[in-house]
């Protein structure tokens, strides 16, 4: 998507259809209040559909008369409106124009810091499609966003915008795609594809090298499943790095439970288990497009769950690449089993942060509902991973692990057990991950329910979110600055 200056809202030809922000009180800017004098119908149409410009209201109309638009999109952004109430307001413009070719806003004009790469992030977003699949595919055909009265810096962040959305689309695309298609193979063939693009290293471990290097939660949970496991590593090394953080994504490409088998309900969204490693691309991406003055390791171990001929069993217990040793008893709580591997190898190379990424835990899910994360971690490095998603418009809540809650993972045969009592199982999981971490600043996101959207709005495409990018390319960039 192209984006542009072009003169003002009364050009003729500017474009062919146009987003514009409302106040509380039905206030507007001077655009708006031009479309608003030229269509005596348009206090009516506002009376009819209730709209006052409250955030998250937005009314759609057809051009007429001296209005040089196919469509006008009013959306409401409020009294004292933020970045993410510009992002949501970009968003559902685009959502509602994906038929026209052409789209202008003064949105950006909003007076926040920060207004121009909200609306670049939220109008790219919001345009987001999957059709791959469809035989009759009807894709967003917005091709250039057009930034009326802007300036060139305006254009640049709002071109930063589209590239951190682009970043989010990735992770969309590869959550959204079915797990026939995504094998732990051909995730590391994209994982490839992108360290080439955007200049990174890559280390593409198969499945003899993982039980060389002692992967053992990674190689357990993949010993049922027909497609090999992998465990991919990205590096972004620039000189005169600021700082140095690692990401941990749980890769699982499709969850079946293994031979604790879910419910087939339970499986149906289950293409979503690999949207911790997808995140971990789409960041990697971003930070190495942004040239952002940080070191970044990110890693993902890759694989399916499977109940085949060969899997794990209850009762198995996996030695872990630290030492430490698991006590499998649920074969359906894998995700922590490769991230123990996969945090392990990030602390060995003593990061100043690492933050893993996981839908880990259906009890996450119920604490918090959908739309929200939950944050594990010690104080300091929760407040800046919690500042850093504020920031970038993805919701978080910082929850508690209590000492005395450990012996919840307790084992009498291996140092512990991969499940807990069935109250506070989020709690629990997090307990077994912090094993793995030893005395490096760490933080742990539970993604279980913001990964996936049950419906479209604002912004948002149901489907894959694309949750973690934003908060960790935000991560990066405030590190970058300290």
């Amino acid at each position: 998507m192209m984006i542009e200056i072009r003169g003002n809202v009364e050009g003729e030809e500017v474009a062919d259809a146009v987003i514009l922000g409302v106040g509380a009180d039905r206030a507007m800017d001077d655009a708006g209040q031009w479309i608003f004098e030229r269509m005596p119908r348009l206090p009516h149409l506002m009376d009819e559909a209730e709209f006052t410009g409250k955030p998250g209201q937005i009314l759609s109309f057809a051009g007429a008369g001296d209005v040089p638009y196919h469509r006008v999109v009013f959306v409401g952004i409020g009294a004292e409106p933020d970045a993410e109430e510009v992002r949501r307001a970009a968003g559902s413009g685009a959502r509602a124009l994906g038929k026209w070719a052409t789209v202008a806003t003064t949105l950006h004009s909003v007076p926040i810091e920060g207004a121009a790469e909200a609306v670049g992030l939220g109008f790219a977003l919001g345009a987001y499609t999957f059709m791959r699949h469809k035989s009759e595919p009807k894709p967003s055909l917005i091709s250039t966003l057009v930034l009326l009265g802007a300036d060139e810096a305006a254009v640049g962040e709002a071109l930063r915008g589209q590239t951190i959305a682009t970043g989010v689309g990735l992770a969309r695309d590869l959550v959204n795609t079915p797990s026939m298609e995504k094998a732990p193979e051909a995730l590391a063939q994209i994982a490839r594809e992108i360290a080439e693009r955007v200049g990174l290293r890559i280390r593409v471990l198969d499945e003899s090298e993982i039980a060389a290097e002692r992967l053992g939660g990674l190689l357990g949970v993949s010993l049922g499943a027909t497609n090999p496991p992998r465990l991919v590593e990205l590096r972004y090394e620039p000189e005169q790095a600021k700082a140095f953080v690692a990401f941990v994504g749980k890769g699982i490409v499709f969850d079946s439970g293994g031979l604790s088998i879910k419910a087939a309900e339970g499986m149906e969204t289950m293409k979503t288990d690999m949207a911790g490693a997808a995140a971990v691309f789409g960041a990697m991406q971003v930070i190495a497009e942004l040239g952002l003055p940080v070191k970044v390791l990110g890693i993902a171990p890759l694989t399916e769950n499977m109940p085949g001929g060969s899997a794990m069993r209850p009762g198995d217990v996996l030695e872990i690449r630290n030492g430490k040793t698991i006590e499998v008893l649920n074969t359906d709580a894998e995700g922590r089993l490769v991230l123990a591997d996969g945090l392990s190898l990030a602390v060995e190379e003593r990061p100043d942060l690492v933050i893993d990424v996981a839908t880990l835990t259906g009890s996450c899910k119920v604490a918090l509902g959908e739309k929200i994360a939950g944050l594990f971690g010690a104080d300091e490095p929760a407040e800046l991973v919690s500042e850093a998603a504020e920031a970038a418009g993805e919701r978080v809540w910082h929850m508690p692990m209590p000492e005395d809650y450990r012996k919840n993972i307790d084992s009498d045969v291996a140092d512990m057990k991969n499940t807990g009592p069935r109250w506070g199982g989020a709690i629990n999981a997090a307990l077994l991950l912090k094993e793995f971490v030893g005395d490096v600043d760490w933080v742990h996101l539970d993604i279980a329910g913001p990964a996936r959207a049950s419906d479209s709005e604002h912004y948002i495409t149901k489907g894959g979110t694309g949750f973690g990018v934003r908060t960790m390319v935000e991560v990066a960039r405030r590190m970058a600055l300290r």
